[in-house]
């Protein structure tokens, strides 16, 4: 995707077609409710975040998500 915003709006999209999968409709409600929450703490941040980032926002305490000063 170009930005977070295009991204929110093809999840909306796929989630007003009737004919999509009860897997796809979980995958993508919980992909949106990620995708709206990193938006909603990183404002000024316009860029498509990858599953690592969204995941890292949700769980910043996780060992994928550590970041070490050398």
């Amino acid at each position: 995707m170009e930005n977070i915003d295009a991204h929110i709006a093809k999840d909306k999209a796929l989630l007003d077609d009737p004919l999509i999968s009860a897997q796809s409709r979980r995958h993508t409600e919980e992909e949106l409710e990620a995708l709206e929450a990193y938006k909603m703490n990183h404002p000024e941040d316009s860029h498509d975040p990858t599953p690592l980032e969204l995941f890292c926002d949700s769980n910043p305490n996780a060992l994928e998500c550590r970041i070490y000063d050398d």
